[in-house]
């Protein structure tokens, strides 16, 4: 592994396959914890002690991302200055611990804060976890990052199917139980085979601070456009898995087939970043990623044409393949774009503005649907919203500044 001082840190018989599979455990663990409110809200709606009502569970939701958001900008930059290893075992003991916690509390304002102070954690555990793998690997392209990524989706599925199980049995308390207990396996591990960055001397950290490289030697205009790029990225993500549905209801669509579609949709998506992660490797992740953003407007706005049978699923299945991967392609770009000092702080910079778009794209989704615009008008918007992604990764510089 390459440190931020460009020496070598890797943990004797540490191999790069076992920091890559250690990382994505730590993903998975994430995307557990990300998607288990949305699994025991229906819970907590109903529980007449908390008296939640969908505006205050939509507060929640919303200062937890808050609180991504920050650990992502936080981190990155302390990871750094401080070494990939400990700021991973730290971010991960963190949203472990109030993970944890969030099963005892005892009402909103005390569950909400909770959440908020787990995003810090949860914010830091991508840009740690992309750095340390693309760095063990020595990736050239985004197959790294895109296996990586798969431990995101395997962490929310397992968090849905753990909540048709324990939630009946148990309640929604031991969901929170659950998504913290596997920290007490995998911190140790992380302590014991993770690569040990070296910090870089006093020289290096006065000439090249890991926020000063965003802006510096060139790297500035490359990271505006990555930041309107992952904006994009995170808004079509979220936008689309919170609206699809309703959209599709409104082009006519039974409920029962749009949320057939919805899985379809993430189907895709599973399938896409494997996909891409080979396509990358062969041809180049800014190419790949320019081409990810190109099918992905154009499947989008094909969405708006009515299919009869099968043939939407396709239509549907081929939009989520292109729109879900490309931003973690464009998380692989900044990851080769970068160099070793700033590369975390770049990753947390991206993730952190993205998560902007997280919270815009539902928001995006609400208003066409109470304008009625829906259908077509919701699919040519996040097509439109493509190709501003598209035409945003076209700025980032060609070549690598010196």
């Amino acid at each position: 592994m390459t440190t931020a001082s460009g020496r070598s840190g890797r943990a004797p018989g540490t191999s790069a396959r076992g920091v890559a599979a250690l990382c994505w455990a730590a993903v998975a663990l994430e995307g557990y914890d990300l998607v288990v409110l949305g699994v025991v809200l229906p819970k907590l709606l109903r529980d007449p002690s908390w008296q939640l009502t969908p505006a205050t569970a939509s507060v929640i939701s919303s200062v937890g991302l808050v609180g991504v958001m920050i650990g992502a900008l936080c981190v990155g930059p302390l990871t750094d200055r401080f070494g990939r290893r400990k700021l991973m075992i730290t971010t991960v003991a963190l949203f472990s611990a109030l993970t944890l916690a969030c099963a005892f509390a005892d009402g909103p304002l005390l569950f909400g804060t909770l959440r908020l102070l787990a995003g810090l954690g949860l914010g830091g555990v991508l840009p740690v976890a992309i750095a340390l793998v693309n760095e063990a690997t020595q990736a050239k392209g985004g197959s790294a990052t895109t296996t990586l990524m798969t431990g995101y989706h395997v962490g929310a599925v397992a968090t849905a199917l753990l909540g048709i199980l324990v939630i009946p049995a148990l309640t929604w308390r031991a969901m929170f139980v659950i998504g913290a207990l596997p920290a007490l396996v995998l911190l140790p591990l992380l302590a014991r085979h993770l690569p040990e960055s070296l910090p870089a001397t006093a020289e290096e950290k006065a000439a090249r601070s890991p926020v000063a490289t965003l802006f510096r030697g060139g790297y500035l205009r490359s990271s505006l456009a990555f930041w309107v790029t992952s904006f994009m990225g995170l808004l079509l993500v979220y936008g689309l898995n919170t609206w699809l549905p309703e959209i599709m209801r409104a082009a006519g669509y039974e409920l029962g087939a749009a949320l057939a579609l919805l899985l379809t949709l993430n189907v895709g998506a599973a399938l896409g970043l494997l996909l891409a992660g080979r396509v990358s490797d062969r041809i180049g992740v800014r190419t790949c990623t320019l081409i990810w953003f190109t099918a992905a407007a154009v499947f989008l706005a094909l969405l708006s044409v009515r299919l009869p049978g099968f043939g939407v699923y396709v239509s549907v299945l081929l939009a989520g393949v292109f729109v879900f991967s490309t931003q973690v392609l464009v998380y692989a770009y900044v990851s080769h774009h970068y160099p070793a000092v700033g590369r975390a702080t770049a990753l947390g910079a991206s993730s952190g503005v993205g998560r902007l778009g997280a919270i815009c794209g539902p928001l995006v989704g609400g208003a066409l649907l109470s304008a009625g615009l829906a259908y077509p008008w919701g699919f040519y918007a996040f097509a439109a919203v493509a190709v501003i992604g598209l035409v945003s990764v076209t700025f980032v510089s060609n070549r690598r500044p010196a």
